[in-house]
Formats: structure tokens, C-alpha cells, sequence
């Protein structure tokens, strides 16, 4: 898996039809319009139109559901600026796992590769897509709950068709990403508009009392900023794709400076809409607060908020697969995960195996019935390695400060948002220790997987041979090529 390369490169290139291999790499091609269309299309998922409850469960009131909101946007641009001086200072696609490993080492960085490639990234594009399938239904079907095999068969068609669309063309990824940006926009802008009108008619009544029932066990407050912090998960998808972004360290920060204010005004807005038309006894019990509300407020029209969400989550998928599929490509390229995924289309430029492994690794979670229930353990295994990615921060600029860093943030940001990251993590552990647990035992089964397939250098000859023959096979299969050295 990890020492193979030379064997796949000498037996591709010199086949009769590859003769436009060298010099095969992925081209910068995303403006900075791109790169704001794949953050606020990324985090403007399905979470601000289903989980504000999980906010406001653990908040105990609406006043500290506002601040934990305003908060969790805060604490995403503290770490969205710190990863772009890591992303500037280590111009490479990866993001976390290019951070990890240029500051820790292999074996941190493989570990984080390992739970993203079965367990994070995977699950969020299938709950992702699940609730795509969901909502575009959910008409059809008179308010009753969609069939099983309907939701899931839909949901992999909709995982299948922007996967094809993200190995044929980098352009038509941006065009989607763009046009269902601007659709999400489109439906949160419809709710506060309804939501402040519904005030100005003198509804303040949700208001009245902001902070009664407030939770203030540090337990409950940290769950709470876990369930805000999962409807800004994505802010740091940019930084996967770094390498195909023009001028990277001048459009990383200003679209993530441009982002970042955008989404976090957008989400307090649409809280406050949301608690001016629902009580809190009615966003608790709702499965999805966005189709309360339009049930509410829109009568016979409440069909089009459903279709809104189901757009949002589309696009939202489609930025998620363009950007995590580069989180493998570079991890393969790195030697940590078979050379096949690392190979490039040489006709189209785009990572196919890296998007098509992906593709079947989250059709996989798609069959299972309650995939919901790994949200749990992502967020604080998503929680450990941001903590890690923002120490390499700090260590990197004790140990190489002469590395050049176009972007260098006031050394109290950094140090804060691990602060806030440590927080997050141990605090839950009395709170959900069977979640922290199972995340703890997730991480830790990648250590034997490493030193078997990465560090045990002296495989025997028939596993190298098995390795080979399958890059060799996927490079045929897909007319892919390894990138070109010089372009690393």
C-alpha cells in the first residue's frame, strides 16, 4: 500500500495511449467566487433547516440557543483563519491530513486519513444524501414517511449522478456548486423575510423570557455547541482543495473571510425567525424545523420548503465529494492509502478512482437503516483532529518559524481556538462516554492497520505483487496516470 508507485507509473506511461502523461496534474481552475460558493455551499447543508432543536435541547433556552449560535460562527472563523495560515504556509490538498502530517508525522496523519476514509467523510455525504432523498419525497407521499427502499435508492442515484459529474469536469462541479448555493440562499432569505414580518406584527411573545431554562452544566453547554458546530462543519473543505485553487494565498482567506460573516449572519437571522413563529415546545418535537415552520406560515405554498432543503443538501454533497475526494487522493499520493487512488484521469484532469472509491464506500452507508446514529461519534472524532491540526499550528511555529507563512494570525487566536477544541472534547467525555469511547476505539484501530500496511516494510513478494496488479488494473480500467512529480 505504501512503497509501490515506481511499478504503476513505469507500466502506464508506456502504454501506446498515454503518451500525454507527464506532465499530468489537476489544474487550478476555482476562482474566488468558487471558493465561496464550495464553503457556504458546503456548511448550508441540511443543518440549519433540520437541527436547530439539538441547539436549543441542550441550551435550555432560546437566548443561550442564540448565543451558542452566534458563538459556534465565531469559534468556525477563529479556526477557518488559523487553517488559513496553515494552508498558505503548506500549499497542498488534504487539509487536516497535509497539516497533520507535515507537523506530527506519518502515523497522526494516517490515523486521521483512516477515520475520515470510513467514518467521517463517508457519513456526512451519506446522511447528506439520505436527506436529500427525504425531503424530495416527502410530498409524494401526504405527509407519511417515504419507504426505505425509495429513500435509499434515491439517495444513491443522487450520490452516483454528482460523482459522475465531479470525474467528468471541474467546471460543471462549480456550476452545480453556484447554482444551488445561490438556491439555499434563496430559502433561508424566504424564511427570514416571513419571520420578520411575523414580528413586526408585534409577535414577541417567544422573547418575552430569552434565558429561562438555561443549562448551564459545562457538560450540556459543550453538547450544545457540538450540535451548533455540525451545521458549520465545512468550513475548512477549501483547504482540501488548495492545490486547484488560482492564487491560494491570496483567495483561501478571502473567501474564507467573505464566508465565514456571511453564514454566521444568515444562521442568527433564521434562529431568530425560527423562535419568532415556533415556541419551544414546537422546534423540540419537530423532526425538521424549516417544514414546521413553512407548515405554519405558508399553508397551502408549504410544499416549496421541502424542495428548498432537498436543494441545499444537493449541493451541499457536491461540494462535499469534489473536496473530501482530494482528502484521499493526497493521502494516496502520500503512499497511505493504495497508489490506484492517487492516479488522475489524463483526458479529464479529475482524481476518477479517489471519486469513485468514495462513491462506494458511502453507497455502503447509505443500506444501513440508522446511519444516523454515527453523527455522534463523527463530531467528537471530528472535534480530536481539528484540536491536533491547530496544535501542529502552534508546534510548527516553535519548531520551523522560518517557514514561509503568507498569512501569519495573532498567536492568541490559535491558541484559544485549541483552548475551546480541548473544551470540546474532554468535557463531554461524563456527559456521552459511550460515544466518546467508541470514537477513542475507532481511532485506535487504524494504529495495527498502519504498521502492517504502511511501516512493515519487508512485505512478502506475492503481497507487493497483489498490490501492483490492482493499481495496475485500476489504472487501466479508469485510463488514469500518477501525477506528475513536478507538480507535487
Amino acid at each position: 500500500m505504501g512503497k509501490r508507485k515506481s511499478a504503476v507509473k513505469s507500466d502506464v506511461v508506456a502504454h501506446p495511449t498515454d503518451s500525454s502523461a507527464p506532465g499530468v496534474k489537476m489544474k487550478k481552475e476555482l476562482g474566488i467566487i468558487d471558493g465561496v460558493a464550495i464553503i457556504v455551499g458546503v456548511i448550508i447543508g441540511s443543518g440549519i433547516f433540520v437541527s436547530p432543536k439539538g441547539v436549543l435541547r441542550y441550551s435550555g433556552s432560546t437566548g443561550q440557543a442564540l448565543i451558542v449560535w452566534i458563538m459556534s460562527g465565531l469559534l468556525s472563523m477563529i479556526g477557518a483563519l488559523c487553517y488559513a495560515e496553515l494552508g498558505t504556509m503548506i500549499p497542498k490538498s488534504g487539509g487536516d491530513y497535509a497539516y497533520i502530517l507535515e507537523a506530527f508525522g506519518p502515523l497522526p496523519a494516517f490515523l486521521y486519513l483512516w477515520v475520515a476514509l470510513f467514518i467521517l467523510v463517508p457519513t456526512g455525504n451519506a446522511i447528506t444524501a439520505i436527506t436529500f432523498a427525504q425531503y424530495i419525497l416527502q410530498p409524494m407521499w401526504m405527509g407519511c414517511e417515504p419507504p426505505y427502499e425509495a429513500v435509499r435508492l434515491l439517495a444513491a442515484v443522487a450520490t452516483c449522478l454528482l460523482t459522475a459529474i465531479n470525474c467528468c469536469n471541474v467546471r460543471w462541479v462549480t456550476r452545480v456548486q453556484d447554482v444551488f448555493t445561490a438556491t439555499k440562499i434563496m430559502a433561508l432569505a424566504l424564511i427570514v423575510a416571513i419571520g420578520l414580518w411575523h414580528l413586526c406584527r408585534g409577535n414577541l411573545k417567544h422573547f418575552a423570557n430569552p434565558m429561562a431554562g438555561t443549562q448551564t452544566d459545562p457538560g450540556y453547554v459543550a453538547l450544545a455547541f457540538y450540535s451548533g458546530l455540525f451545521s458549520y462543519s465545512g468550513w475548512n473543505y477549501l483547504n482540501f482543495v488548495t492545490e486547484e485553487l488560482k492564487d491560494p494565498y491570496r483567495n483561501l482567506p478571502r473567501a474564507i473571510c467573505i464566508s465565514m460573516p456571511l453564514v454566521t449572519g444568515v444562521y442568527v437571522v433564521t434562529n431568530v425567525a425560527y423562535f419568532a413563529v415556533l415556541s419551544r415546545d414546537e422546534m423540540l418535537t419537530s423532526q425538521a424545523v424549516a417544514v414546521t415552520f413553512a407548515d405554519k406560515m405558508l399553508g397551502a405554498f408549504s410544499f416549496i420548503m421541502p424542495f428548498f432543503v432537498a436543494c441545499s443538501t444537493f449541493g451541499s454533497l457536491n461540494g462535499a465529494i469534489f473536496a473530501s475526494s482530494r482528502l484521499f487522493f493526497v493521502g494516496a499520493r502520500q503512499g497511505h492509502l493504495p497508489k490506484a487512488i492517487a492516479l488522475i484521469d489524463i483526458k479529464r484532469l479529475t482524481p476518477v478512482p479517489s471519486l469513485v472509491f468514495l462513491c462506494v464506500i458511502t453507497l455502503a452507508l447509505i443500506v444501513i437503516e440508522d446511519v444516523y446514529v454515527l453523527i455522534n461519534y463523527v463530531s467528537f472524532v471530528e472535534a480530536v483532529f481539528t484540536s491536533m491540526s491547530v496544535l501542529g499550528l502552534l508546534w510548527l511555529r516553535y519548531k520551523r518559524p522560518d517557514l514561509h507563512r503568507p498569512i501569519q494570525v495573532h498567536l492568541a487566536l490559535p491558541i484559544l481556538f485549541f483552548a475551546i477544541c480541548v473544551f470540546l472534547v474532554t468535557f463531554p467525555c461524563y456527559v456521552s462516554p459511550l460515544e466518546v469511547g467508541v470514537g477513542m476505539i475507532l481511532i485506535i484501530c487504524g494504529i495495527p492497520v498502519y504498521f502492517v500496511t504502511i511501516w512493515w516494510q519487508t512485505k512478502p513478494s506475492w503481497l507487493n505483487r497483489l498490490f501492483d496488479n490492482f493499481n495496475l488494473t485500476c489504472a487501466k480500467l479508469f485510463m488514469c496516470v500518477p501525477e506528475d512529480e513536478d507538480s507535487k
